[in-house]
C-alpha cells in the first residue's frame, strides 16, 4: 500500500481510503460483515477510513466506531456533517449551532474521543463561510477534531473561504472531497489546480461512476436495473436514453485500454484516479468482502504515459460525461429565480 501526506496536515494516509457509506441499512445491514470488511481493509495497510453522519442516519457511524475497537491509534478516521439527521429546522446545515451538536454525536457513535478530519458535506448557502470556519477552528482548539475540510464546494468557494480564514485568523480547510472518475472529469479544469496552488489534500468519490465502471455494464448486455446503483439511479445505465450513448462509447473503449494492459476495468479507474498529481486519495465503497478483494487486487497498478494518453483520447481531460449523483449544484442553477428578473421588470424593460 502506498501513503502520501494528506495537504499540510503532515498526517500520512493510505492512497485508498475506505467508504463506509454501503455499511448500514443503505448497503450491508450485516454489522458483523461490514465490521470484517473494515479489518480487512486495515490487515492490507489501509490506514485511512471514511464515514458521514447521514449514512444510514448514523449507522455507518456506529458500525465504524465498533469495528474499530482496539485499533483507533492506528486509523486516521474522517467523517462529515451537513445533511438533515432529523425532521424540522436546524438539524442539518454549516451553521455553529448545528456543527457543535452534530460533532458530538458523531464522537458518541464512533466511540472517539477526537475525529482526525471533519468535513463539511456540502456547501450552505444560507451560513457565513465564516461561522462555519468559526466553529470548525474552535473544535480544533478543543481537541475535538485534529483538522477540517470541505466535500463538493466549487473551486470560487473554496477560494472565498481560504481568503476569509486569512482574514480572520481561521483554522483553513485543509482537504476538499469531489466526485472524479474516467467519465467525470471536470474537477481537472479549475477545482484540482486550485487544490494544488492552496496546498490541499484531495479524496476523490465515485472513481467508479456509481457502477457504470464495474465492469458489469456493456452496450449490448442487459442492464438489471432492479438491484445495486443501477436501482438507485436507473436513469444512468439504460441504453435506450440517448444522452447514455457516450457514456456507452467510452466505457467500450476504456475496457479495451484495460485488456490491453492486462488488467480489470474497476482496476484501471482506480489507478487513473491516484495518477492525478493533485489527488491524494481515492474513496471506494465496498459492500461486500469481495468487492474489497477487488479493490485490494489493484492497488498497486500504475498507468504510464501511453495509457494515460489513450485515456486522454477517449475522455478528454476535463470532460464530465455524465453529472455525479450527489454532486452539489449551486442555487444560480437551481433556483430559477436567481436567473430572473421579476416580471414588472421585464416588462418595464
Amino acid at each position: 500500500m502506498r501513503y502520501r501526506t494528506l495537504g499540510g496536515t503532515g498526517i500520512e494516509v493510505s492512497v485508498h481510503c475506505l467508504g463506509t457509506m454501503m455499511f448500514g441499512a443503505v448497503g450491508n445491514p450485516d454489522h458483523a460483515d461490514c465490521a470484517r470488511i473494515l479489518q480487512a481493509a486495515l490487515d492490507a495497510g489501509i490506514n485511512f477510513v471514511d464515514t458521514a453522519d447521514m449514512y444510514s442516519r448514523g449507522e455507518s457511524e456506529e458500525i465504524v466506531g465498533k469495528a474499530l475497537q482496539g485499533r483507533r491509534e492506528d486509523v486516521v478516521l474522517a467523517t462529515k456533517v451537513h445533511f438533515p439527521m432529523g425532521e424540522g429546522p436546524n438539524r442539518g446545515g454549516n451553521s455553529r449551532r448545528w456543527i457543535t451538536h452534530e460533532v458530538e454525536q458523531s464522537l458518541r457513535r464512533l466511540g472517539t474521543d477526537w475525529i482526525d478530519l471533519y468535513q463539511v458535506h456540502r456547501p450552505d448557502p444560507s451560513t457565513d463561510i465564516e461561522e462555519t470556519l468559526s466553529v470548525l477552528t474552535d473544535l480544533v482548539s478543543q481537541g475535538k477534531i485534529r483538522a477540517f475540510g470541505c466535500s463538493t464546494f466549487p473551486a470560487e468557494e473554496i477560494v472565498e473561504a481560504y481568503h476569509v480564514a486569512e482574514r480572520r485568523g481561521y483554522g483553513k480547510f485543509r482537504t476538499e472531497q469531489p466526485p472524479y472518475s474516467l467519465l467525470a472529469r471536470g474537477i481537472e479544469r479549475s477545482l484540482l489546480p486550485t487544490t494544488q496552488r492552496l496546498n490541499m489534500g484531495v479524496l476523490t468519490w465515485s472513481p467508479l461512476a456509481s457502477g457504470f465502471l464495474s465492469g458489469k455494464v456493456r452496450r449490448d448486455q442487459p442492464v438489471d436495473l432492479t438491484t445495486g446503483r443501477a436501482a438507485l439511479t436507473p436513469f444512468r445505465f439504460d441504453p435506450a436514453i440517448p444522452s447514455n450513448a457516450a457514456k456507452f462509447d467510452a466505457l467500450e473503449a476504456l475496457i479495451e485500454v484495460a485488456e490491453s494492459i492486462g488488467c480489470s476495468l474497476p482496476e484501471l479507474a482506480l489507478a487513473f484516479v491516484v495518477s492525478h498529481p493533485a489527488v491524494t486519495s481515492v474513496i471506494s465503497g465496498p459492500r461486500t468482502m469481495d468487492h474489497l478483494e477487488g479493490l485490494l487486487k489493484g492497488a498497486a497498478l500504475v498507468l504510464d504515459d501511453e495509457t494515460l494518453d489513450r485515456i486522454d483520447a477517449i475522455v478528454p481531460p476535463g470532460t464530465d460525461l455524465y453529472q455525479a449523483d450527489g454532486a452539489w449544484q449551486p442555487v444560480s442553477l437551481t433556483n430559477p429565480a436567481t436567473r430572473r428578473r421579476p416580471l414588472t421588470d421585464r416588462a418595464a424593460a
